[in-house]
């Protein structure tokens, strides 16, 4: 039971990342009879390391100028900042994402720190293998 559940939840993630990344030739159409506007915000080939990936999304609040401890996530993935500015600091390097932003977050050592004057908003959506 547990092996078909796997394969289910494995054919779940990978429906549900084709529908966030690819483009269908129903949602160019809805786009055009609708005024819809469809924009990529990243894509990424990833190869998984695992035929089991355990996917979660998670939304994250920092408070006015809040710095992380140095930290890594259990995978990588892309991350959206929903409101504020957020310093990232991962792999010696830095960059400053604002609202409306995707980034790719590798999964290395990283730093994060609310640089805006207002309270910031983030969501992860990490891949994981498996445990």
């Amino acid at each position: 039971m547990l092996k078909i559940q796997s394969v289910k939840s494995t054919g779940f993630i990978l429906a549900t990342l084709t529908a966030l990344f690819l483009s269908g030739t129903q949602a160019v159409s809805a786009q055009e009879k609708t005024g819809l506007n469809r924009t990529v915000l990243l894509e990424k080939k990833l190869e998984l390391s695992s035929p089991n990936i355990n996917t979660k999304m998670i939304r994250v609040a920092f408070p006015p100028a809040f710095k992380t401890p140095w930290h890594t996530h259990e995978g990588p993935g892309p991350r959206y900042v929903i409101k504020g500015t957020l310093k990232v600091v991962e792999g010696g390097k830095a960059n400053t994402y604002s609202a409306g932003e995707v980034f790719w977050e590798s999964g290395e050592l990283m730093s994060v720190e609310n640089v805006g004057g207002d309270a910031a908003e983030l969501i992860i959506f990490e891949l994981a293998p498996a445990k």
